[in-house]
């Protein structure tokens, strides 16, 4: 079957791999569609956390079953999508119900071998039915669990302001999970073009331009004097993150989705005498996906709006650098294979 590795920072190379074979609890997934995210396009440039290389990316994945693997409910030709956390099923998270932060965590694209392939084994009891739903919508259903997963540790409540930073997919997908758990969700980001999107295409009520000089006087204009209740940063960006414990309300969550390598340094007194509450909330679980799903069914959130780009599986090498241009005005490239 072809492949596609990262064999290191800014380059891809073609290959051939043997197909995976029938193994007892493993389905295999003849992939359809792959959706760049931003772990990808980190890995290529060399900036992602904690990653190898060579590597095999795309964990955003859908496609149809030539094996069941033995999952109940599951026939050959099913279009499918899958959780792609290998987690080990016995550890302290995985027995309080969090497989998403299991001790020794694998996720697929970054610790081991991903979906840009022909062909992927995964385990069978992350398999998720596809619900009719379209192969485009299938490879854009995990992004948006991460969103679901951040709106849900941050227990957003109807009409609370969520200041969301950073308007990359992540952060586009927390702006429209927020939006449908009732808040009123401000967007904050460096890129106008993204707010612009924000705007037009999500109606996101509120945005803000993070290199203007009064962003906490804007913050407090929107929400009467309050400051936000909610913030969810999904930049992983060191300043951007420190600086938000400035935009919290008294009593405010905290949610940390976006990752870095560095420290989070804030003034102790500020953070206390808001009584604030910070939390990282690290991939989704099962009932995410299953909430993005029916979200999607019910025609809440339009998953198409955020595909801007497409290529065949062949053209992936030659078009990937342009997507980490800003200048492209890229939100999701989705890749086709077969069909």
């Amino acid at each position: 079957m072809k492949i596609l590795t990262c064999t290191q920072p800014g380059e891809f190379a073609y290959g051939d791999a043997p197909a995976p074979e029938q193994k007892e609890g493993y389905a295999i997934i003849r992939i359809r569609r792959i959706g760049i995210c931003g772990t990808d396009l980190h890995a290529f440039e060399g900036t992602q956390p904690f990653f190898n290389y060579p590597r095999i990316l795309g964990h955003e994945l859908s496609g149809e079953l030539i094996d069941t693997g033995g999952a109940e409910g599951f026939a050959i030709g099913d279009t499918v999508t899958f959780i792609p956390y290998y987690n080990c099923g016995h550890c302290i998270a995985c027995r309080s119900y969090k497989p998403n932060c299991c001790t020794q965590l694998q996720v697929c694209g970054v610790h081991t071998d991903g979906g840009m392939c022909e062909y992927l084994q995964v385990r069978a009891d992350l398999l998720i039915h596809g619900n009719g739903l379209s192969l485009d919508e299938l490879a854009l259903v995990e992004p948006l669990a991460i969103g679901a997963h951040g709106v849900r540790r941050a227990g957003v409540q109807h009409g609370e302001f969520v200041l969301v930073i950073g308007a990359g997919p992540i952060g586009l997908g927390i702006m429209e999970l927020a939006r449908i758990a009732g808040g009123q969700v401000i967007a904050l980001d460096v890129n106008r073009q993204r707010l612009k999107f924000c705007c037009e295409t999500l109606h996101v009520p509120y945005t803000i331009n993070a290199t203007d000089d009064d962003v906490a006087e804007q913050l407090a204009a929107i929400t009467g004097g309050d400051m936000p209740t909610v913030v969810i940063d999904a930049t992983g960006n060191q300043k951007a993150i420190n600086n938000s414990f400035y935009y919290m309300a008294h009593g405010a969550r905290y949610v940390l989705v976006g990752l870095q390598k560095g420290e989070i340094m804030v003034s102790h007194p500020e953070f206390h005498k808001r009584e604030g509450t910070l939390m990282s909330s690290r991939n989704a679980t099962r009932a995410d996906f299953e909430h993005v799903i029916s979200s999607m069914k019910q025609g809440l959130i339009s998953p198409q709006t955020y595909i801007t780009h497409r290529v065949n599986f062949d053209e992936v090498a030659d078009n990937f650098a342009s997507w980490l241009k800003p200048e492209n005005g890229v939100i999701k490239a989705m890749v086709s294979l077969g069909v």
